[in-house]
């Protein structure tokens, strides 16, 4: 988890405004905004590295009610969409989501069904998905 932390930092563009992590209490009012608890992966997630623009991949982020990556919405639209209520939407892209479960498995869901696509935690996704975007 370490090493892939540190890579995203190197690989991290230089914005004008940067994305803000958030802190314990955010997480917690965006838990109560879509009455599911975080998997522990996702909290760390969100704690460590939510404020990283990289690639074309943008995950979900708690920071900003505002912003087009904010959990709440895009997991509103997703499971209006019809992803699976115990998948929370880790990042949208064209059209399609990346979801965690509560165990930490990231599975990918397109066409409306949840593909054969799996990542056994959220940082094995960022490595084999998001790195590679």
């Amino acid at each position: 988890m370490e090493d892939i932390i540190e890579e995203l930092r190197e690989r991290a563009l230089v914005v004008p405004v940067p994305l803000e992590l958030p802190d314990e209490d955010q997480l917690v009012e965006v838990e109560e905004q879509i009455l599911v608890p975080l998997p522990w992966e996702l909290r760390e997630f969100l704690l460590q590295v939510s404020d990283v623009i990289y690639g074309s991949f943008e995950p979900v982020t708690v920071t900003d009610p505002h912003s087009h990556t904010y959990l709440p919405e895009v997991a509103a639209t997703a499971w209006a969409m019809g992803l699976p209520r115990e998948l929370i939407p880790v990042c949208e892209f064209q059209g399609e989501f990346y979801g965690i479960s509560e165990e930490g498995e990231v599975v990918r869901w397109a066409d409306g069904a949840v593909t054969d696509d799996s990542w056994p935690s959220i940082w094995h996704w960022v490595r084999d998905v998001w790195l590679e975007s």
